[in-house]
Order: structure tokens, then C-alpha cells, then sequence
């Protein structure tokens, strides 16, 4: 699972770069990077969906059990969520006469992946450090 955090945090930084690529009107490249971090985002839901599949316990496992499946899993959905925003925002990018506008959706976008990211550091601390 380091990789796979290694990938989602940093798509924060890829996503700030597409943010400040929107800024600058550099539209081929902001869909570039957005499109990245969406992948990324893909990634380690995929990532998360394997190792669900080989734990040696389930969410019938007691208390430990069920806690683990529910953080991670309400984190999934979470990452799930910021994907499709994400990938609404690539293809709205699309339309014509949308190159200047959406900078209030593209900063929120940005802000909430960063949040998703933050909760993850959390999340990875209190599950597989400690």
C-alpha cells in the first residue's frame, strides 16, 4: 500500500500544476495533468480494491475488522467522488467558450483532492504505522 500512497499523494502536486496550467489559459496542458491525477486517482482505487481482496480478514472481523473497511472504504469513495469531479471538469474543458471559465470549479476540485490527500496521511498513519 506505500506505492499506492506514494501515487495519491503525489497527485497533489500534479493536480496544482494543472490548477496553475487553468490559471495561465494553458488549456492542452491543464488537460493533460487533470487527466493525470485522475489516473492516479484510478490507480489507487484499483490499488485499494487488490488489497481488499488479499487481507487475511474481513469486515465481519470484529471491531478492528469493520473500523478498517469502513475508514479506508468511506476514503475509497471519497477518492471515487474526486475522480468523477475531476473527470466532469476535463470533459467541461472541452466545450468551446469554456477556456476562461470554471476557475471557481477547478479550485474547488483542487482544494477538495488536496482534502482527500490530507485524510489519507491520517488514515495510512493510524492503519499501517501504528
Amino acid at each position: 500500500m506505500i506505492f499506492n500512497t506514494i501515487v495519491l499523494l503525489s497527485s497533489s502536486f500534479v493536480i496544482q500544476l494543472a490548477e496553475r496550467a487553468f490559471k495561465r489559459r494553458q488549456l492542452k496542458k491543464f488537460r493533460w495533468l487533470w487527466l493525470t491525477t485522475s489516473g492516479m486517482g484510478i490507480y489507487f482505487l484499483i490499488g485499494q480494491a487488490m488489497e481488499w481482496k488479499n487481507l487475511d480478514f474481513s469486515l465481519t472481523a470484529g471491531l478492528v475488522g469493520g473500523t478498517f473497511y469502513l475508514l479506508t472504504g468511506f476514503h475509497g469513495l471519497h477518492v471515487l467522488a474526486g475522480v468523477v469531479l475531476q473527470l466532469l471538469m476535463f470533459f467541461r474543458s472541452w466545450r468551446r467558450g469554456n477556456d476562461n471559465k470554471g476557475q471557481l470549479a477547478v479550485d474547488a476540485t483542487t482544494l477538495f483532492w488536496h482534502f482527500v490527500d490530507g485524510i489519507w496521511v491520517i488514515l495510512f498513519s493510524l492503519l499501517y504505522i501504528w
